[in-house]
């Protein structure tokens, strides 16, 4: 499995609850760029319309040798999910604070595949005591390998 890029912020802003992984919908030149590692998953989310997954934001460089059939970097992507998965999804995201964020993108057996996540915000205070708690693990673990 070949990570191209990872949504590291996700996992500061937000809680993740449940994590499953969706194929994508791309263009030739897309593959080759991804496989170039030249994709960014910032201020990107995924919506879900008419039954059907939608990858947002996602940037995703144009190929260096792609001549006129190159793509736009931050076109809606389709994402590949069974039916009884995205009206599940549905139905979690219509409570309060739930938002789906694509977490990575990688390849794995010559497919691109995105992991989805169903996120719910996290309070300031939540964040600064993720940090506290992070931090003193830190401590904790230098002290034992000094010992």
């Amino acid at each position: 499995m070949k990570i191209v890029c990872q949504n590291r912020k996700a996992f500061h802003d937000y809680s993740i609850e449940e994590t499953l992984e969706a194929g994508i919908q791309l263009l030739g030149t897309e593959v080759k760029s991804l496989r170039d590692g030249k994709a960014n998953l910032k201020d990107s989310y995924v919506l879900i319309k008419d039954s059907e997954a939608f990858l947002l934001n996602c940037h995703i460089s144009p190929y260096s040798h792609g001549n006129i059939m190159n793509h736009d970097p931050l076109r809606t992507r389709k994402l590949l999910l069974h039916r009884k998965e995205i009206e599940r999804l549905r139905g979690k995201m219509q409570q309060k604070g739930y938002t789906l964020l694509p977490l990575k993108v990688y390849f794995k057996d010559s497919r691109a595949k995105v992991e989805v996540g169903l996120a719910r915000g996290k309070k300031v205070y939540e964040k600064r005591e993720a940090i506290k708690e992070r931090e003193a693990k830190r401590t904790i673990e230098r002290a034992m390998k000094n010992r």
